[in-house]
């Protein structure tokens, strides 16, 4: 087993035993759940900064690629390719965690206490938006190194999260587990693209 699937296993693992715990002792979660969700959650602010996750991927990932591609910007073609692996991995990691854990929506299961203005039924852990926000400022970051890139992307990123909240759609452990996923799944992307790049590279020169 490589040491990119190694990461993944072990972030699987983790986030598993996350649900299921949380799933069982959930007092603390809904509390500040219920603390953060207002009774008419209704800001425009809160509700496009998490439709952003899906917009700010996208034109990390696959705007990168294409000026990559249009340009002939080695560098850039090869950061656009591994933000698309990333976001791609963080979804399907995602989606096997949620069917994996199979944790009901906050609204669902407290349609008194937790208050949503559209119904969002399905499972619950972890936060898609969340993973996908946090892979998309992770994956930025460790492009880039600089500071001024890496502080705004988390602070996107964590507001995504912080939305979920305030729109009633995720508990808190749903974020910190979807940050969990979206990170680990960056990075992991990251060493198997310059694994990936190096091996090409190295060929490539074989043949000259």
């Amino acid at each position: 087993m490589t040491k990119g699937k190694k990461l993944l296993f072990v972030l699987f693992t983790i986030i598993n035993l996350i649900g299921f715990q949380f799933c069982y002792a959930q007092n603390a979660d809904i509390d500040i759940l219920k603390s953060i969700n207002p009774q008419n959650p209704t800001s425009g602010y809160w509700r496009t900064t998490s439709t952003s996750a899906y917009y700010v991927a996208g034109a990390a990932s696959f705007g990168t690629l294409i000026y990559g591609l249009a340009s002939g910007n080695q560098t850039a073609k090869q950061n656009g390719v591994e933000a698309v692996i990333n976001l791609g991995a963080t979804e399907l990691f995602t989606y096997v965690v949620k069917m994996s854990v199979n944790r009901t929506r906050p609204a669902d299961r407290y349609p008194n206490d937790v208050f949503v203005t559209s119904p969002t039924h399905g499972q619950s852990f972890p936060s898609g938006h969340s993973s996908l926000a946090f892979a998309t400022a992770a994956t930025i970051s460790i492009q880039y190194h600089k500071w001024y890139v890496t502080v705004p992307a988390y602070l996107w990123a964590s507001s995504v999260g912080y939305s979920r909240l305030y729109l009633g759609k995720h508990y808190p452990s749903d974020v910190l587990a979807g940050a969990a996923v979206g990170i680990g799944t960056a990075y992991a992307g990251h060493w198997l693209n310059q694994k990936l790049f190096k091996k090409h590279t190295v060929i490539h020169k074989g043949h000259d």
